[in-house]
């Protein structure tokens, strides 16, 4: 099942205050950016974000989840009302991502 393009826009609106949040479709999915570093996405209408230790730590008792079949677990956020607590969630998250890889042209 693809994501739905209002579940989308709900995200981001609840990511509204987060400068150079963006988003990329991927096969009727969304992949989440913010400052250009990979966050997570949403799979079938649910917001996964990458098993960050940091994340892990402060959600206390989370759901990893596969966002599809053969794909790495990710972090089932459930609390998707509270725009605070998500962006506060992300900003920390961004601190201990790695820096995109730079692709080297041929």
């Amino acid at each position: 099942m693809a994501s739905s393009k209002e579940y989308l826009n709900f995200i981001l609106e609840q990511l509204s205050e987060l400068e150079e949040m963006s988003y990329r479709p991927m096969m009727g999915e969304y992949i989440l950016y913010y400052r250009g570093k990979i966050i997570g996405g949403i799979y079938d209408n649910r917001l996964l974000l990458k098993p960050v230790k940091m994340v892990l730590d402060q959600l206390g008792q989370t759901r990893l989840e596969r966002p599809y079949e053969g794909a790495k677990e990710m972090i089932l956020i459930e609390d998707i009302e509270d725009k605070s607590f998500l962006m506060k969630l992300i900003k920390e998250m961004y601190e201990v991502l790695p820096a995109p890889k730079v692709k080297k042209k041929a």
